[in-house]
């Protein structure tokens, strides 16, 4: 069975999780500690690593059951096909949530206009900025060589 994605309404990750689990569907929410302000206190809460996303595991032709939990808006798709989470990501995300030494967690997404530094192949340590962001590739300036690179992806 594979992993896939499911996307939520803003909020509602622990509640769909939870009533994933209660119609018998095993899922994942990934949750971190956060303290949060507000004006007369702060406390610690638990908040998904993953604005609005859920991991649910199921078989293709169980897909659509989900829809029947309050709260699931529909599945990530990628390349026109269901997102499918491999079972060693998630064991690297239930691991990495679970080592002792990590302070901070924050997830984001990389936006065409943002700073980057590679860390790998040629042009590892380059500091690039995003020009382009499609289905098959990436476009990244590197100023401090004044070229551009194009990078594909599978």
């Amino acid at each position: 069975m594979n992993w896939y994605v499911v996307y939520t309404k803003p909020k509602w990750e622990k509640k769909v999780a939870e009533k994933l689990m209660q119609a018998g569907i095993e899922c994942y929410c990934p949750l971190i500690t956060q303290i949060k302000q507000w004006s007369d206190r702060k406390k610690k809460v638990e908040v998904p690593l993953f604005n609005s996303y859920v991991f649910v595991q199921l078989s293709e032709n169980e897909r659509n059951t989900v829809f029947t939990i309050p709260g699931v808006v529909r599945y990530l798709f990628w390349l026109g096909k269901p997102a499918i989470v491999r079972d060693e990501e998630i064991n690297v995300i239930k691991k990495s949530l679970n080592a002792s030494n990590i302070a901070d967690v924050s997830v984001s997404s990389i936006q065409v206009g943002d700073r980057i530094k590679l860390d790998s192949g040629v042009f590892s340590n380059q500091d690039t900025i995003v020009q382009e962001i499609s289905k098959t590739h990436y476009i990244l300036v590197l100023e401090s060589l004044g070229c551009v690179l194009k990078i594909k992806y599978k």
